[in-house]
Formats: structure tokens, C-alpha cells, sequence
């Protein structure tokens, strides 16, 4: 069987750009996938140069397949199971930064070239002191974008027309903002003069994103039955699910530079996000940390088995559409859409999402994705949401364990133990509290400020109606507490 390449599916010649800072499985699967989308619509016309930043690995492997790679997008839309295949071909270059200086800082001087795009990890964007500048290249991702634009700047003797639009996608909040400080602090630190540092506050915009799909990479156990449905071998296949959502957002208005939305791609062009944030943090995030505890307590281990079982099924869809929805602000036939994508996302058959992982740090998942939709509530309706009440009572007897190995606590699911894996105070507090009565128990739970940032027994009837959750759950299990309030 032939490897995708050149030989198989010829690239279209275009200017390169973009330049990719990361050659990983998320941009592919999700940026460079719609780029390849809105050149086959005709719409843009440009080419991505993909950057390895780092020392790690190599890029052999899109070099023998002339940067050539398939994204696979399986799951649920509109209630049908869907696959989408797709060839990306508009990758025409993979460079290392490190190992090919030279190759790599050559497309500063470009002029064709025109958007930035990263994805780092969440700790990529950091300004440190003892980065160098004569380095080739400097050693932080921000030190290096510095060094870049300021080749750039030289090379075209200030021309503000040649500046750069800066798109990060790592998953930190105002990811733009970020990048944009750590660079100023570099031409400062670097002392790369006034005129520089102007070029970059007039020349260049710094976008801030939202960006949303689960990418679960190269499927290694299906890798072979692929291979024969597409009729090549690819070594670079991705998969990951349909759905997916990238806000941009920016001072100066780049749609028509970068018209994915008019290709049809879930593109959201603003100059705020923060609603769009709020809308994932609060239903897709906060259904997720709502129910997982109480499902594995109730005896299932992954939320598609979850999304199986009525009884959590019900559970969760009240506490999207009756609790959580009610507190947001975009209009509500949005919120409504967005929820019904995320349920969807939850029945995908191809993701097997364990609900430990999800578990993980769980106090402070509730503290930023539930608590403003359960003070929100109460704001609005003056009485406590039944469900978000509920989660907070299923997340103390999740975590009620004074076993301690290893660093985590372990806890007990009938003949079974599992980790809670959390921040060290988190642990020690159930450690030193677990063997309390319940209501002492909630009570310490709701006044420690340390979780949540507030006292939360100011709110009339939740200690005694979380004593009461605890305590039926401790005398009849999960699932049965879970049945009855679901009836």
C-alpha cells in the first residue's frame, strides 16, 4: 500500500501566509484543517509553513509525505453518527526553528507572509529574563516571536504594512494579551528601541481565541483498518470529533483577511469573547464537573456510558437547560444550539472519555465552571438550583476518604478504590474532616473560603440540604439518591 504524499495527491502552489508555530495533532486537526477548507472555497489563497519550536523530535515523517496528512472528524451531528475525511494539502513546508535557523528565519523576510499561528501548551506564553537574544533561536516562544518580528521590522525598514497578525491558540484566558505583554517585555529587556516597540503596537494585532475540539490524534489501534478504507498509509493521521468552535477575537477587524466563516467553518470574528468563553465554561465545563462525580459513584466510568444511563442523563440535561442556562447572557436560542452540541459531543462513540481523568482538581472545576451558575441562579430566582446543589454534594462524597497513598487519597466504590488526585490542601482537608458526621462535614466544606473563594453557608438551607444528600448516599448509595431525585 503507497504512503500519502506528493505522489498520491498533489499540493496547489500558493504564497506561504501562515506560520505555525507547532506541528501537533490540535493545530492540524483544527486550524490547518479549515485553512485547507477555505482554499478549496477559493476564499484565501495561502499556504502554512509548519515550525517545530522545540529540541524534541523531528520532522522526518512530513518530509517523506511532502507535509501531506488526513484528518479524520467522527461523532454525532444532528443526531446522525458522521465521518468526514479530508487530505489537508496545504501545509507546504515543516521547518525546525532550532536545527534550521537559517531556513527558518528567512520567512521573516517574506512578503507574502501575514498570520501567526500557535499552540505552544498553556506554558509556552512566558517571558523569561534569561532568554538571549543573539541566541539562534532565542529559547522561549515569545523570545523567539520578538526576534522574528524584529528581522522583520529591519527588513522592511518599518513598513507598516508588513506587520503581523499574531492568532495563539494555547489554552490559557486572553492568550493574545499574554503574547502581546511578553514580546513588549522582550524589546524592552532586549532594548530593540522605540521605533520597534511602535511597529508592534501599530503594525502588528495580537488576537485572543477561544478555540474548541477534542483532537484525539493517531488512532494506533484502528490505524490499519483506516489505512485500507482510505487506500494509503498515513503516518500523520489524525482523528478527533466534528464538532468545533474558534472565536477570534482583536481590536481591528481581520475577517476579510481570513474569511473562514465565509467558507462555512465555525468561525466567530469579535472584539469580545468573553460571552463565548462564559458559554463553554459554564454548559460544556460545567455539565461535565456537575455530573461525572455522581456518575462514577453511580457506577459507570465513561461519559459516553453515562450518556447511556437515563438516570444521569436526566440529571445532566436539567441541570444544563433548567439551571445553567437561565444565568447566561447570549440569547437563549444560542445557548439552547450550543447545549444541544455539547450533549451530542458527549454520545460520540468514538471518544472513550474516562470520567477519573475528568475528575481531576475537581474543587476548583466547581469553583470557576458551577458556583457563578449556582449563585447566578439564586440570584435570579431566589431559591437554590436542586441540581448544582446536588453535584456539590456528590463531589464531598466523591471525595470523603481519610486513606492516604502516595500523595493521593483513596476512595471506595463497593469492592473497588479509585484516586482523587487534587491540590495537597485539598487532600489533606478530607484527609483530617472525612470521618466527621456528615452535616459537620458539609459545613466545613461550604465555610472554607480556600475552595471557593466565599463562605457558602450564608445561603439559606444548603448546608441541611446537602447534610441531607451526603447522608442518603452514604446509607443508599449514589444511584438510588440519584433516581429519586430524578423522579
Amino acid at each position: 500500500m503507497d504512503t500519502l504524499s506528493n505522489k498520491l495527491i498533489q499540493g496547489t502552489d500558493r504564497p506561504v501566509k501562515v506560520l505555525q508555530f507547532g506541528e501537533g495533532n490540535f493545530l492540524r486537526a483544527f486550524v490547518d484543517y479549515m485553512i485547507d477548507v477555505v482554499n478549496e472555497a477559493g476564499l484565501f489563497n495561502g499556504n502554512i509553513a509548519l515550525v517545530k519550536p522545540i529540541s524534541f523530535g523531528n520532522l522526518d515523517v512530513f518530509h517523506k509525505q511532502d507535509c501531506k496528512y488526513t484528518v479524520s472528524l467522527r461523532g454525532k451531528e444532528n443526531g446522525e453518527i458522521k465521518q468526514i475525511n479530508r487530505v489537508v494539502t496545504s501545509v507546504s513546508d515543516a521547518v525546525a526553528a532550532i536545527e534550521e535557523y537559517d531556513k527558518y528565519a528567512a520567512y521573516a523576510k517574506s512578503p507574502d507572509l501575514r498570520f501567526v499561528v500557535s499552540n505552544t501548551t498553556e506554558a509556552g506564553i512566558v517571558f523569561e529574563e534569561n532568554d538571549d537574544f543573539n541566541a539562534n533561536p532565542p529559547k522561549t516562544f515569545p523570545g523567539k516571536l520578538t526576534k522574528f518580528l524584529f528581522e522583520r521590522f529591519n527588513h522592511f525598514n518599518g513598513d507598516k504594512e508588513k506587520g503581523l497578525v499574531m492568532i495563539p491558540c494555547e489554552l490559557i484566558e486572553n492568550n493574545g494579551g499574554s503574547l502581546k505583554n511578553c514580546v513588549n517585555q522582550y524589546a524592552k529587556l532586549w532594548k530593540l528601541g522605540a521605533d520597534f516597540e511602535s511597529w508592534i503596537e501599530d503594525a502588528c494585532i495580537f488576537c485572543s481565541t477561544l478555540v474548541d475540539r477534542i483532537v484525539t490524534g493517531y488512532p494506533k489501534d484502528e490505524a490499519e483498518t483506516i489505512f485500507k478504507e482510505l487506500g494509503y498509509e498515513d503516518a500523520l493521521l489524525v482523528t478527533g470529533e466534528i464538532f468545533g468552535l474558534w472565536v477570534i477575537e482583536s481590536d481591528k477587524d481581520i475577517s476579510g483577511e481570513l474569511p473562514l466563516d465565509k467558507a462555512g467553518l465555525p468561525v466567530i470574528f469579535t472584539d469580545n469573547q468573553k460571552p463565548y468563553r462564559e458559554r463553554k465554561v459554564r454548559i460544556l465545563n460545567g455539565a461535565h464537573t456537575s455530573f461525572v462525580l455522581a456518575s462514577y459513584l453511580a457506577g459507570n466510568d465513561y461519559v459516553l456510558e453515562s450518556m447511556q444511563d437515563k438516570t444521569v442523563n436526566d440529571f445532566m440535561t436539567k441541570t444544563i437547560y433548567d439551571e445553567i442556562i437561565p444565568t447566561l447572557t447570549l440569547p437563549k436560542e444560542e445557548l439552547t444550539a450550543f447545549a444541544d452540541s455539547v450533549i451530542e459531543r458527549f454520545e460520540n462513540p468514538y471518544i472513550k472519555h474516562a470520567l477519573l481523568s475528568i475528575s481531576l482538581n475537581s474543587v476548583s472545576k466547581w469553583k470557576s465552571r458551577c458556583l457563578p451558575s449556582f449563585t447566578g441562579y439564586i440570584d435570579k430566582f431566589g431559591k437554590l438550583p436542586v441540581h448544582l446543589s446536588f453535584s456539590l454534594a456528590a463531589l464531598i462524597s466523591f471525595y470523603r476518604s481519610n486513606v492516604m497513598e502516595e500523595g493521593v487519597l483513596i476512595g471506595q466504590r463497593g469492592e473497588d478504590t479509585y484516586k482523587i488526585m487534587d491540590d495537597q490542601h485539598v487532600l489533606e482537608f478530607f484527609k483530617e474532616n472525612s470521618k466527621l458526621a456528615a452535616g459537620e462535614l458539609v459545613a466545613k466544606v461550604l465555610s472554607n473560603k480556600a475552595f471557593f473563594g466565599t463562605d457558602l453557608t450564608v445561603y439559606q438551607g444548603l448546608t441541611e440540604l446537602l447534610t441531607g444528600y451526603v447522608e442518603a448516599v452514604e446509607k443508599s448509595g449514589m444511584r438510588t439518591v440519584m433516581e429519586n431525585l430524578s423522579e
